[in-house]
């Protein structure tokens, strides 16, 4: 627990855990109601994900499947981030 706001930030900066708002009220101002607040992730989920017990004895249990794992979680962080960012620059 004292390595929460870390691990927060940590998530983050990976792209697993994107930062973004919706406000309905901003398309009757004819802007765009969805805004990414995240910057670009590195997508480095593992310095993340190692930090933690669940995913170390994983690794530790099975390491192939650990690493499958890890680049499908790596994949769906990139394409939702992709998905994202799409969504925050389109016109309104």
């Amino acid at each position: 627990m004292g390595n929460g706001l870390q691990n927060q930030k940590d998530a983050v900066t990976s792209g697993l855990w994107p930062l973004y708002r919706y406000d309905p009220r901003l398309v009757e101002q004819g802007k765009n109601p969805f805004q990414l607040d995240s910057k670009e992730p590195d997508f480095n989920l593992a310095d993340y994900m190692y930090k933690e017990v669940r995913f170390k004895t994983l690794k530790a249990a099975n390491p192939e499947r650990a690493q499958m794992l890890l680049e499908k979680a790596t994949e769906k962080a990139k394409r939702q981030y992709k998905e994202y960012k799409y969504l925050a620059e389109r016109e309104f």
